[in-house]
Order: C-alpha cells, then sequence, then structure tokens
C-alpha cells in the first residue's frame, strides 16, 4: 500500500508539482489549498506525512502544524514545511511547533523526493 501525503499549498501549481513528483514515486497524495481544509482532512483521513505552506489564507501552515501537533494520531507523524520563508527566526518557530523538516521553494523536484523519502524512512 503507498504512503498516503496531505500536501498543502494555497498555490494550486505548487500544489500540482508536488502530486505529479511524488505520484511518480509511487506515493498517494490528497491536495488541500489551506491549513484549515488540510486540518479537516488530516483529521478524516490518516496520512503518514503532512508537506505544508506556511504563508496562507484561512489558516498559516504553523497554525495547521500547531493543530496536528494536538491530534494523537499526528503526534509523530512528519510534517515538512515547503515554503518561501527562509529566515532563522522562522525555521526555529516551525522547529518549536513541532515541524520535522524544511524545504525552502522554490526546489528541484529531486530535493523534494529525497526529504520525502528520508523522513519517511526514519
Amino acid at each position: 500500500m503507498p504512503k498516503r501525503i496531505l500536501a498543502v499549498d494555497d498555490s494550486a501549481t505548487m500544489r500540482q508539482l508536488v502530486k505529479m513528483t511524488l505520484s511518480r514515486a509511487g506515493y498517494e497524495i490528497v491536495e488541500a489549498e489551506d491549513g484549515s481544509k488540510g486540518l479537516e482532512k488530516a483529521s478524516a483521513e490518516a496520512f503518514d506525512l503532512v508537506l505544508s505552506d506556511i504563508n496562507m489564507p484561512v489558516m498559516t501552515g504553523l497554525d495547521l502544524l500547531r493543530s496536528l501537533r494536538k491530534l494523537p494520531q499526528y503526534r509523530f507523524t512528519p510534517i515538512v514545511l515547503v515554503t518561501t520563508e527562509s529566515q532563522a527566526e522562522k525555521k526555529q518557530e516551525g522547529k518549536a511547533a513541532g515541524a520535522t523538516g524544511w524545504i525552502v521553494k522554490p526546489f528541484e523536484p529531486e530535493q523534494l523526493l529525497a526529504v520525502v523519502t528520508k523522513v519517511l524512512r526514519c
């Protein structure tokens, strides 16, 4: 059974890139266009990994991360932030909220695949 990944980003183009890259590698991708929708889907279904942008309308990626970490089924699930933010303060905020990893946009598809493969092996 393929690993299930929730991709949360307000950019349809970014969600498409993530889906195309990871689907080709055999992962099952479910998309959400903001943190609120991502939280709804994560609460209703089980995912092996969550990839989330930070800057989104309705609910930010950091708020999503904090909300997911409060749910028993996501306490230890890898959550990787995929964002244009690269400041040390933002990374520290993400780490404090429970982020497993961080990918700065733009990125090469191979970089995304390498990070996903690494965190899912842990």
